[in-house]
């Protein structure tokens, strides 16, 4: 892998005219961000709902390619939020690239169980045990949202999916990340509106145990979490959507994720851009990809 550079930044912007489709943003430390394709959607979705939010973005482990996955949904269609939950697509949005800037798709692949009323926020994270990418999202079953999983290794066929995860309460948007000691996991209560922080030796779901944080226990009306480390020092970004602000996302910072404890950013110490970002997922890139994006995406005025 050559030295990285900067990160790419895919996200939707909102419930409005082409507000539930993929986004591009380039930074290049992590905290200050420029929109890209003038501030308009780089990839839509024609299929299915005709909409994509929470999209996440993965390089693959040989380094030939990359993935966005995203939920097929759109709300600004007016079908509401109850039938989101109870009576959505069960199926996750794909495209592939080999160089970010050209992509093929989206195709839909059914990944719901029989039942499920909804497919949401997938994410992928590669399980080096399994030699497979894990693919986890939340579906509502039996009148309660819950963590499913399903592996691939081509992004073409899949296993049988499975639940991961279930909670008292309702839990949606999880996130993970893989560092030297194991894996660090966040994931919503969607009871109490709040990011719960977990800590695993291995991705499977009885190594996680919970991680005390006043920082995230204070902090109530958050969705979407995201977790990246960044490229030039031992330090780790979360951020959070302030979504019952109508905020968009908040960037805190750690060098000891096992702490629990975040330094919140002031509003002076970043800069999101124009567009308003919502849930989405961040990927360090090369000094190379990120000339690439930057030169072929930005719009010329």
């Amino acid at each position: 892998m050559k030295d990285l550079y900067g990160y790419l930044f895919v996200h939707f912007t909102g419930e409005h005219k082409d507000g539930e489709q993929i986004y591009f943003s380039l930074s290049e430390d992590g905290l200050h961000w420029k929109d890209l394709n003038g501030g308009k959607p780089v990839l839509k979705s024609t299929i299915g709902e005709k909409g994509a939010r929470d999209p996440f973005i993965i390089r693959a482990v040989n380094e030939k390619k990359y993935w966005i996955i995203a939920t097929d949904l759109r709300i600004e269609a007016g079908k509401g939020w109850d039938v989101a939950q109870h009576g959505g697509s069960r199926d996750i949005l794909i495209w592939e690239s080999k160089d970010l800037v050209n992509w093929e798709g989206p195709r839909a692949v059914t990944v719901g169980v029989p039942g499920a009323g909804c497919v949401w926020a997938p994410e992928v994270i590669y399980d080096k045990e399994k030699e497979m990418y894990m693919i986890f999202f939340a579906s509502m079953t039996d009148n309660k949202q819950k963590i499913y999983r399903t592996f691939t290794k081509d992004f073409s066929s899949f296993t049988d999916t499975e639940l991961y995860t279930e909670s008292d309460n309702h839990i949606i948007d999880s996130t993970i990340i893989s560092t030297k000691e194991g894996y660090y996991r966040y994931t919503k209560d969607e009871t109490t509106k709040k990011i719960k922080a977990e800590f695993g030796k291995d991705l499977e779901n009885n190594s996680f145990k919970l991680i005390d944080s006043k920082t995230l226990g204070e902090m109530e009306g958050v969705e979407g979490p995201e977790i990246f480390k960044f490229n030039d020092r031992d330090e780790y970004c979360l951020i959070v959507d302030r979504y019952a602000e109508g905020k968009g996302y908040l960037p805190m910072v750690t060098n000891d994720l096992s702490s629990g404890e975040f330094r919140v950013l002031d509003e002076s110490e970043f800069d999101l851009g124009e567009n308003k970002k919502r849930h989405g997922g961040i990927m360090t890139i090369t000094k190379d990809e990120y000339d690439a994006l930057k030169k072929l995406l930005v719009q010329s005025n």
